[in-house]
């Protein structure tokens, strides 16, 4: 019997080495994958460079990787907001390296990776220092930056209920960054609210097929 179900949150991540690259989806709070960067911390891999829409909400989930000092390197949107404290004094003290990529190029750049995209221009960031050093050209007039495809070695997500075979279905916003991150990793790791038996998913609703996904875990 085919089945992606794992036990609990410790299995889900381990074999989770040293200096991976790790998508953790969410947008702040919303579809943070909380309890699988909890058994993250509680693995033990360090090294990491994470790839996440923003640097953490006050001390849970990225930001209680952040201090137990996991992380080298963010690549994100939003590094800094009210509650980024934590990223905030890692960066200043040098401690944590950062990549700020606009949001849509961000959400662009995982998906190239998830398609087996190469590259794309985007005139998003052209002229600013977002982008120096990177590859220009005009196309119709119009100044446009060469961008490359972020691939990741784990995904982090959440949703809200699963089959056995890793189909997906989310809450509302709480899916923001989720399905596209499903794409873009050797492996992805569901935490989720419930486990239903095939059969019980409407196939119109599923957002992630299983086929993109490898651990699923109810919390």
């Amino acid at each position: 019997m085919v089945t992606k179900v794992v036990e609990s949150p410790a299995a889900a991540v381990s074999g989770i080495e040293d200096g991976a690259t790790v998508m953790i989806g969410g947008f702040g709070i919303a579809g943070m994958p909380a309890t699988l960067v909890d058994a993250l911390i509680a693995q033990g891999a360090g090294g990491l460079t994470v790839v996440c829409n923003n640097a953490g909400n006050g001390e849970t989930g990225l930001a209680a990787l952040l201090k137990a000092g996991r992380v080298r390197k963010i690549i994100c949107s939003f590094p800094r907001q009210a509650d980024s404290y934590v990223f905030d004094a890692l960066y200043r003290a040098g401690k944590v390296a950062l990549e700020v990529v606009p949001q849509g190029t961000l959400v662009e750049r995982i998906r190239a990776a998830g398609a087996g995209i190469g590259g794309f221009f985007t005139r998003t960031g052209f002229g600013t220092t977002l982008t120096e050093g990177k590859e220009s050209r005009d196309i119709g007039g119009h100044q446009y930056v060469l961008e490359h495809p972020i691939h990741a070695d784990v995904a982090l997500i959440k949703a809200r209920t699963a089959d056995r075979w890793g189909n997906l279905i989310y809450r509302k916003t709480a899916r923001n960054f989720g399905p596209v991150m499903a794409t873009a990793a050797a492996c992805t790791i569901a935490e989720v609210s419930e486990i239903v038996q095939l059969g019980h998913l409407d196939p119109e609703c599923i957002v992630t097929p299983g086929i993109f996904v490898h651990r699923v875990v109810a919390v």
